[in-house]
């Protein structure tokens, strides 16, 4: 199947996209695909001139964890590099709002997944704008403030920053984990359920719960406002786990393999002269 139907090329409406999707065979499909991305990472890896930013936005049990396991599962350890991104430190509070994702970007050669994003700045604060006064910008006197001029000079500036990274060789994707309010609940109701997964839960996902309406307008918005051919979007039906991992994988495949310059260096000529050399050095000693 296609799965450049989950790619963002024109404006969307989130509530007119289906939320739920059944690949046939998704967990045996994304066994194979897995391990062909690690391939593909190694030779990355070896070329050294590129490297991928995997970002990962969702509503709360959107999957985003298991879906990191399960799709990097066969990646070299070395290869990939995850940072979940957590309420800012005081350190961090301390410089632009872009500044700690600039410094977990991945080393050419790497993926690197970022778990919440650079894009939490115009999601997340935008639903709480009391949030923004933390970061004690000098313009900034009150949420009176904070009105969408303010958000959407954010959102130009994300794109200048993904603009910027892809000149240096990173290639991005991004994908929004597309998750029905209702299987929100049921995922919610298991961690309540289920003893070893009652760590997961937080009375604050139910007040953010509340919030659904707000969020997805936020979303929508900031997907709209940020696709680029250079950073796509995708938004990757989400209620099915298994699907949504080989929806995600594949697309990361597709991606790596259609760079044909992506390739293993070759050795140099004097090297190459004397390989014979030195396998029979190796072998008689």
């Amino acid at each position: 199947m296609s799965y450049n139907k989950y790619k963002v090329t024109t404006e969307i409406n989130l509530s007119s996209i289906a939320t739920n999707e059944s690949i046939v065979d998704a967990k045996k499909t994304l066994k194979k695909t897995r391990k062909q991305i690690s391939k593909l990472q190694d030779v990355m890896y070896a070329h050294g001139k590129y490297s991928m930013l995997i970002c990962l936005q969702g509503m709360d049990t959107s999957g985003k964890d298991s879906l990191i396991r399960e799709v990097f599962k066969d990646v070299n350890a070395r290869g990939v590099v995850v940072h979940s991104f957590k309420v800012p430190s005081e350190k961090e509070l301390k410089h632009d709002f872009l500044w700690r994702h600039y410094i977990a970007l991945p080393e050419r050669g790497k993926i690197g997944v970022f778990n919440r994003t650079h894009y939490e700045n115009v999601l997340v604060t935008r639903v709480h704008p009391e949030y923004i006064l933390g970061e004690n910008i000098p313009a900034v006197k009150s949420v009176d403030d904070l009105e969408d001029a303010f958000y959407h000079k954010r959102m130009d500036h994300i794109n200048n920053f993904e603009q910027q990274i892809v000149e240096n060789g990173t290639i991005i994707l991004k994908f929004f984990l597309h998750l029905s309010k209702d299987e929100q609940k049921n995922r919610l109701l298991r961690r309540l359920n289920l003893k070893e997964k009652n760590w997961k839960f937080s009375s604050g996902d139910l007040k953010e719960r509340k919030l659904w309406n707000e969020y997805q307008a936020c979303y929508q918005d900031a997907i709209n406002r940020t696709f680029t051919e250079k950073a796509p979007w995708y938004v990757v039906p989400a209620d099915d786990k298994a699907s949504a991992r080989c929806i995600v994988a594949q697309t990361i495949l597709d991606t790596l393999a259609s760079y044909n310059d992506i390739k293993y260096p070759e050795l140099d000529a004097k090297t190459t002269a004397q390989l014979e050399v030195y396998k029979t050095q190796l072998e008689n000693k």
